[in-house]
């Protein structure tokens, strides 16, 4: 049974840092596609960054370029998500998942198109506030 646990969200003001983590359990982190996702208040849900597991390669979705690094920890089968300068516009709920198949990940309409994921967290509220 594949459990993705999100943690480390919470209030910050703009400009400041967070760290969110994502406990894997019954998947592994290199192999398939795993991500991060977030959604807004009235928004869809977005893409932030993937990654297709046996190659790398990570994609950032424009609006976090820079700002956002996405990276695991194999031995402690961990996600992580470091935001820095962050902005009220990045207040949202964000999730991790997990796809047992490789996806090909793509810039579509001014958005990051992940794919489609099978297995996704309960997710962790971000918001960003003075």
């Amino acid at each position: 049974q594949v459990q993705l646990v999100e943690s480390g969200g919470g209030l910050v003001q703009p400009g400041g840092s967070l760290r969110l983590s994502c406990a894997a359990s019954g998947f592994s982190l290199n192999t398939g596609s795993i991500g991060w996702f977030r959604q807004a208040p009235g928004k869809e849900r977005e893409g932030v960054s993937c990654m297709r597991s046996s190659e790398g390669t990570t994609f950032y979705a424009d609006s976090v370029k820079g700002r956002f690094t996405m990276f695991r920890d194999n031995t402690k089968k961990t996600l992580y998500l470091e935001m820095t300068s962050l902005k009220p516009e990045d207040t949202a709920v964000y999730y991790c998942a997990a796809h047992p198949i490789s996806q090909y990940p793509y810039q579509g309409m001014g958005q990051l198109i992940c794919g489609e994921y099978d297995f996704w967290g309960q997710g962790t509220q971000v918001t960003v506030s003075s």
